[in-house]
C-alpha cells in the first residue's frame, strides 16, 4: 500500500475514455491503459477543508435556530454524525471522521443520560427550510440544562485537543486540522447561551 503523504499515489485504470467527435459523448475504449498520478506530500485539500468546516457551521445555525433548546444538546450530537458520515472512510480525512463520530457518540450519550422525562423525542426542521434532523432528537432536563451544557462543552474542548494533537508533525496537516477544531469551537457558543 502506498503511503500518499509520502509517495506519489499512482491509479492505473483499465479503460481510458474517448470522447466521440460525432456525439459528444465520453465511450470506453476496451482494452486501453492509462496512468494518472497526482503529487504527493500535501494533506488533503483547502476545498475539502472548507466543506467539513461549512458543515460544521451550519451544524451551529440549525441547532441555535430549533424553537426549543432542550433539544440543541443533542441537535449538535445529531449534526456532528452527519458531518462525521459524510467523510470517506479512506480519506486523508478518516481521523478526522472518527474524531467527530466519537464526539457525536459522546455528547448523544450525554443528552440520553439526561433526558427529560416529560419531553418527548422528536426530529426537528430549521424554520424556514427543508432541512431536517436525520433521526428523533432528545431533550434534556430543563433542571440539568447548565450542567449538560458544562459536560458538552467539555466534550468539545477535548474534540479540539484531539484535533491539534492529531495533526502533529505535518504542516499542511496541522494548519487544515486547526481550522477545523476552530469550527468546532464555534459551536461552544451554543452552549454558552
Amino acid at each position: 500500500m502506498l503511503n500518499r503523504a509520502r509517495t506519489p499515489l499512482i491509479a492505473t485504470a483499465i479503460a481510458a475514455v474517448l470522447v466521440s467527435p460525432t456525439s459528444g459523448i465520453a465511450a470506453p475504449v476496451p482494452g486501453a491503459l492509462y496512468t494518472v498520478i497526482i503529487p504527493a506530500g500535501e494533506f488533503g485539500s483547502a476545498a475539502y477543508t472548507g466543506v467539513v468546516v461549512g458543515g460544521l457551521g451550519a451544524a451551529y445555525k440549525f441547532c441555535a435556530s430549533l424553537p426549543d433548546a432542550a433539544y440543541q444538546v443533542d441537535c449538535l450530537a445529531e449534526r456532528f454524525g452527519e458531518i462525521a458520515k459524510s467523510i470517506p472512510k479512506d480519506s486523508d480525512y478518516a481521523e478526522v471522521r472518527s474524531i467527530l463520530e466519537q464526539t457525536s457518540k459522546q455528547v448523544a450519550d450525554l443528552a440520553r443520560q439526561n433526558r427529560d422525562p416529560s419531553g418527548q423525542r422528536a426530529r426537528m426542521k430549521r424554520p424556514g427550510s427543508a432541512e431536517a434532523t436525520s433521526r428523533a432528537l432528545t431533550p434534556i432536563n430543563p433542571a440539568a440544562t447548565a450542567q449538560v451544557n458544562r459536560q458538552a462543552l467539555a466534550i468539545l474542548e477535548s474534540t479540539q485537543t484531539l484535533l491539534l494533537r492529531s495533526a502533529e508533525g505535518s504542516k499542511s496537516k496541522t494548519a487544515q486540522y486547526a481550522k477545523i477544531a476552530d469550527a468546532v469551537g464555534s459551536n461552544k457558543v451554543l452552549l454558552r447561551a
